[in-house]
């Protein structure tokens, strides 16, 4: 990603800049147009010289173009629906799965293996409570089985891993019977156990504070993994490896996890035909249920015209809808989806309006007119951030339409709106420390970075397009009062990216991040703070995870709308990298294996 300031200080002249712009613009053609993108590309950047030169405080950032055009339009509503052929064979495959998980034995070796290969291969929604009461049996039984299995580590960990991901607390002294009196594995045991190895690694993922047996697990199976990995000679098994290194089950998105694993299951040799079968027909369904979504949206966003009304900001409607997917996957949420996708789409032009365009006066109107939430405030905007408060608007009316026409509360509206004020009100914030050239505490960063990191607003708008035995007041103070698992995950977010942006943030005017805060207040070096700041990330996995056992109050799904949002972070901001802003070439891939391309069956 490109940027260039044009603040009042910045010792880059606009001649120069506009330099910058155009030796840029051969670079970005090669990576682009390959892609048949971006039509506007000239003009867009004409445009962002002319704001340049217009306005010297604006802080401009010269956004990479979509990678995706207009693609999605092609997908008709004849070309994504969904045959009744293929009701009829997935209705069936459903059915005949339903009773192999019912009768295969809950204390079983079987039934650990068979929950987590439909949870893995992305069907578990299926069956909520076949799976919920499977868990508990096994909870229940854990202690009194006496079973030969209860020795192997594979099994072990298994069993670990699911209790604690369904909200079940098991003691971690589980594996104290593969340790000697050092604490330290006992690797005669499990040397060349690859599998018990891989199911301890993934077990780890889901440690708390201060044990320090999962601590020790994570190292020991990480060093021996990486180790075994060059001489494995099961492809099967070696691919596992590589993933789970990579990337761990607990925080992977699951349907990003569901299309890797359909291909890994399906060369497991012991894999279950009938459920493989089933994976793949469910995902071709779903990703036609996604595409139908993306078609309805891509018309919206082509309505906006935002690259030409508003060219500062990105164009990343189908990674907002990535984000979507990553919260809630399922057909019965398509309301859900296109809302909060358009949701999520104006929540980037506002960051970018506050972040990269608005000058700190108009930032101020912004911030009053978001807080009055009136038609009537928009006479004070400037004509750019009409279009944007307009539409902010349209999105909010519409939703309160659509649950007035169902019978249904709208009193969610009224919290999801509120979200918007709050986060506005942290973007301003943020405008203000700039403009003052102030670096906080860390602290004092944090506290608003949790607001700024989104996962509030995300997470309480998607109440509203859910099922009104969700949309409820409570559900939605738990969140909105400060749950600890949203704000972990918010805090993972706003250090994940910060870390990820913080170079090419320090080459334009833009507010001090983590990272400048932490050398500040602590006198470290650059390096010195980010290992820090992956610490502080990794405390607040461990809360999130502790949050899922401890809890019991909070309905499971709200503890799973967080967690969600923490994947998403990871699978974005994971290789230090910002995939939403400035995606790569392995970005468009993921995202085409997920929205574009169909599984053969």
């Amino acid at each position: 990603m490109k940027m260039f300031c044009v603040a009042p200080n910045c010792e880059s002249t606009i001649t120069g800049r506009r330099a910058l712009i155009n030796t840029n613009i051969h670079s970005y053609e090669a990576n682009y147009v390959s892609f048949g993108v971006w039509p506007n590309f000239y003009s867009r950047r004409r445009k962002l010289m002319s704001q340049a030169m217009d306005h010297p405080s604006r802080h401009l950032a010269d956004f990479e173009p979509t990678l995706w055009g207009h693609h999605f339009l092609s997908y008709t509503p004849q070309k994504t629906e969904i045959s009744t052929q293929e009701k009829v064979e997935i209705d069936e495959y459903k059915e005949m799965m339903r009773k192999t998980l019912v009768e295969t034995p809950d204390n079983s070796r079987g039934k650990l293996v068979l929950i987590d290969a439909i949870q893995r291969l992305g069907v578990a929604y299926h069956f909520h409570s076949e799976i919920e009461i499977s868990i508990q049996n096994i909870f229940d039984s854990q202690l009194q089985s006496g079973n030969d299995d209860d020795n192997l580590l594979h099994v072990v960990a298994l069993r670990f891993r699911l209790l604690r991901q369904q909200g079940h607390y098991i003691s971690s002294d589980v594996f104290k019977q593969f340790m000697d009196h050092n604490g330290n594995f006992k690797e005669i045991f499990i040397n060349d156990d690859v599998e018990g190895l891989l199911s301890l690694y993934e077990a780890s993922h889901l440690r708390m504070h201060d044990e320090e047996i999962l601590e020790e697990a994570l190292i020991f199976t990480t060093t021996r993994l990486e180790s075994l990995l060059p001489n494995l000679t099961n492809n099967s098994l070696k691919i596992q490896v590589i993933e789970a290194l990579r990337q761990p089950i607990r925080k992977t998105v699951p349907r990003v996890g569901a299309r890797k694993y359909i291909h890994i299951y399906e060369n497991i040799e012991s894999h279950n035909d009938l459920l493989l079968k089933f994976a793949k027909l469910d995902f071709n369904m779903l990703q036609k249920v996604h595409q139908d979504e993306l078609n309805e949206i891509s018309r919206w966003w082509k309505d906006l015209d935002i690259a030409n009304k508003l060219p500062y900001a990105k164009d990343r409607f189908v990674e907002s809808y990535f984000w979507i997917i990553g919260l809630s996957v399922e057909p019965q949420y398509s309301r859900l989806r296109r809302m909060l996708t358009k949701v999520v789409n104006m929540n980037s032009i506002v960051d970018d309006t506050y972040d990269a365009y608005g000058t700190h006066d108009e930032l101020v109107l912004l911030t009053n007119a978001i807080e009055r939430w009136d038609i009537s405030a928009m006479d004070s905007l400037p004509p750019y951030m009409k279009i944007i408060y307009q539409e902010l608007l349209n999105i909010y009316d519409e939703a309160e339409e659509v649950l007035a026409k169902e019978g249904k509360s709208n009193s969610v509206i009224y919290y999801a709106k509120n979200e918007w004020k709050k986060l506005t009100a942290a973007y301003m914030k943020e405008s203000d420390w700039l403009n003052a050239g102030y670096i906080p505490k860390c602290d004092e960063y944090m506290k608003n970075a949790v607001i700024t990191a989104t996962c509030m607003l995300y997470v309480t708008n998607s109440l509203v397009g859910m099922d009104e035995l969700y949309m409820t007041k409570e559900n939605i103070e738990w969140l909105t009062n400060g749950l600890l698992v949203a704000r972990s995950a918010a805090a993972i977010c706003r250090c994940m990216d910060d870390i990820s942006d913080h170079e090419v943030n320090q080459q334009r005017g833009h507010v001090a991040s983590i990272v400048d805060c932490y050398i500040k207040q602590y006198g470290v070096s650059k390096e010195e703070a980010y290992v820090e700041i992956r610490k502080m990330v990794t405390n607040a996995w461990k809360d999130i995870n502790k949050e899922f056992l401890f809890r019991k109050e909070v309905p499971f799904f709200v503890l799973e709308l967080g967690l969600n949002f923490a994947r998403l972070v990871d699978t974005t901001f994971g290789d230090g990298h910002d995939e939403y802003t400035s995606p790569k070439s392995e970005t468009k891939k993921m995202l085409s294996l997920l929205l574009v391309e169909s599984i053969n069956i």
